[in-house]
């Protein structure tokens, strides 16, 4: 299984009624995509790029979960801090 294979199963996991999760790949690493499911945010898209070592970690999984939602909500405060 790919980096990019592993990281979307993950994502598979997880669905939000208002964000939309991706995983592409980048450099080594793979970048995980949050998207506002509503079209009229100005910040469309929250990215954090994942390391090879990070997701090849056996404690990938859980290490994933706290970092998805920190994203989230780092995501969240941005849209609010940029939209008034």
């Amino acid at each position: 299984m790919s980096l990019v294979e592993r990281v979307r199963q993950e994502l598979a996991e997880y669905e939000h009624p208002f964000f939309e999760f991706d995983a592409r790949a980048k450099g080594e690493g793979v970048e995980m995509v949050i998207r506002s499911k509503n079209p009229n945010v100005l910040s469309p898209e929250y990215r954090i790029t994942l390391s090879e070592r990070a997701i090849q970690s056996s404690q990938f999984r859980w290490t994933f979960q706290k970092l998805l939602y920190d994203s989230l909500a780092d995501y969240i405060v941005e849209l609010f801090t940029k939209n008034p």
